[in-house]
């Protein structure tokens, strides 16, 4: 008999989620979402769990994101048969309930570690970005790397990266670079920088000490950031308000990284480029996680049935020739429509409703994160 996709147990006060997938580099499922769910629920009223720490299976990552294979799927079947009942199919289904699960981890009432070591990517930042403690090691690799498959940073990455200092997050978003233990800290993405070695430490001395007690005995310094000695060409070139613009401002620069990262964007997909674009700058001025969780569900249903995820799936993953044919094939055909009809409401097929959700600080030491959810609008009728 095979192990479950994901371990859940309750252990000296802690409860221990163990993503369980390591061929796959513990890449989520819906259920796998749906048990974490589950249990974060159960344990929010249970004395005897005090704190919740997440870690992955295997060395080779925390998560490598969601099971694209799939979406890919399901995405196929809309284009093909013009499905348009996105929000219920398998992967609407999923979404939704894994981006309640990414609204009650940013809200959650007790401490919850996530052990960011190696990859996290798309849906493993989901799981762990929005963590109160947030731990990296050196051979932490942290991304949202979906415009490179056609699609939008979701699981509340437009949320985080909106608020990076500067224009890193549009860097990051745009290109899909990848982000070092030093970059993630400094984009906020993660907290403390722990050498992996001390991983075990860290997890035996979570069993009888606070989490920021645990922690701060192993903690080092945060390695130095390359986006942060970037900032002057990434913030000059980013801050513009269209993609083509914030092309040829990186072309026009004259250093060898900004050409890189124009070279990469031209690489991904025109209209996720777009869409993406325009989702971070309305993260920007969003009062919670919640509302940007709201319209990545819309963003991602209307993906759902367009050529370009299907094709970017793949290409990357599928067939693996690394060689998109997107449509829209440039910035330039792509439209105001077409943008337009990513961000279009759902009615009573939303994910949930955004009033009367008050804004929550980021969790610290002597701040309580907050009360669960078990869904949006109950989070909207029991504040």
């Amino acid at each position: 008999m095979s192990e479950p996709e994901v371990l859940i147990d309750v252990r000296d006060g802690l409860g221990l989620i163990t993503l369980n997938r390591p061929r796959a580099i513990n890449a989520l499922n819906h259920p796998m979402a749906s048990a974490i769910l589950e249990a974060l629920r159960a344990w929010a009223d249970d004395d005897g769990v005090r704190a919740v720490v997440l870690t992955g299976a295997g060395e080779r990552g925390l998560c490598a994101g969601g099971d694209i294979v799939a979406i890919h799927r399901d995405a196929k079947n809309a284009v093909e048969n013009g499905d348009t009942a996105g929000v219920d199919s398998p992967s609407g289904r999923f979404w939704r309930d894994e981006y309640i699960l990414n609204a009650l981890i940013g809200r959650y009432t007790k401490p919850y570690v996530a052990i960011m070591d190696g990859i996290v990517m798309g849906g493993g930042v989901g799981l762990s970005g929005h963590a109160g403690h947030r731990v990296v090691t050196e051979r932490s690799m942290v991304g949202m790397p979906e415009t490179g498959i056609g699609f939008v940073p979701d699981v509340g990455g437009t949320h985080l990266l909106s608020r990076a200092p500067g224009e890193i997050g549009t860097h990051v978003a745009l290109t899909t670079a990848r982000m070092s233990a030093g970059d993630a800290i400094a984009a906020g993405f993660a907290d403390y920088f722990v050498p992996s070695e001390q991983i075990p430490a860290l997890l035996d001395a979570l069993r009888t000490a606070d989490p920021e007690v645990a922690i701060a005995k192993f903690a080092q310094p945060a390695p130095v950031s390359a986006f942060v000695a970037n900032r002057d060409w990434i913030d000059s070139c980013y801050g513009a308000d269209t993609v083509e613009e914030i092309v040829s401002r990186l072309q026009s620069d004259g250093r060898a990284e900004a050409a890189r990262a124009a070279v990469d964007i031209l690489a991904k997909s025109p209209v996720a480029l777009k869409v993406t674009l325009r989702s971070l700058r309305s993260a920007r001025a969003d009062a919670n996680l919640v509302e940007t969780l709201n319209r990545e569900y819309r963003v991602s249903i209307a993906a759902l049935g367009t050529h370009d995820l299907v094709e970017g799936i793949r290409a990357q993953v599928i067939d693996k020739d690394r060689d998109p044919h997107w449509s829209p094939a440039t910035l330039a055909e792509v439209t105001g429509a077409d943008v337009e009809a990513y961000f279009r409401e759902l009615g009573d097929r939303e994910l949930g409703s955004v009033h009367a959700v008050p804004t929550m600080p980021r969790p610290t030491a002597t701040t309580p994160l907050g009360s669960p959810m078990s869904g949006l609008d109950r989070e909207r009728n029991t504040k």
